[in-house]
């Protein structure tokens, strides 16, 4: 059976989907990245969607799925690459991708998930130190 490979980068998982997805690789793509998610303790996931040329409700619904569930793990999500026939598609049928950043390729989404790590990191009470 196909797999899709999830590659470790320091604190980042990078996945490149190299193919139209069918349902069951999807699915199995989504268990096995939360699992890694979980294993690693990665705080961001990239995923590469520069080779897809068909999305569905099914696959828009799968990454969607893969930012929330990643989210509750504690780690970031930003699908990099999309076609403008993808974006077109995604919007037509009213899915939004909420929790899912974007950004134009893998070297800005990997700049995009450092900064919004880093940003998290940042201590919340980061005032004068005053707490009255």
């Amino acid at each position: 059976m196909e797999k899709i490979p999830i590659l470790r980068m320091g604190s980042l998982l990078l996945v490149t989907i190299q193919v139209d997805l069918y349902d069951r690789l999807a699915e199995n793509l989504e268990a096995d990245l939360v699992q890694t998610i979980n294993k690693t303790g990665a705080k961001g996931v990239l995923i590469d969607i520069s080779a897809v040329s068909i999305i569905d409700s099914f696959m828009g619904r799968i990454i969607g799925n893969i930012a929330t569930m990643s989210k509750i793990l504690d780690a970031e999500t930003v699908v990099v690459g999309m076609q403008p026939a993808v974006a077109i598609t995604l919007v037509e049928l009213g899915l939004p991708l909420k929790g899912v950043l974007s950004a134009l390729n893998v070297e800005k989404g990997i700049e995009l998930l450092t900064r919004k790590i880093a940003d998290d990191k940042e201590p919340e009470d980061a005032d004068d130190g005053d707490s009255e």
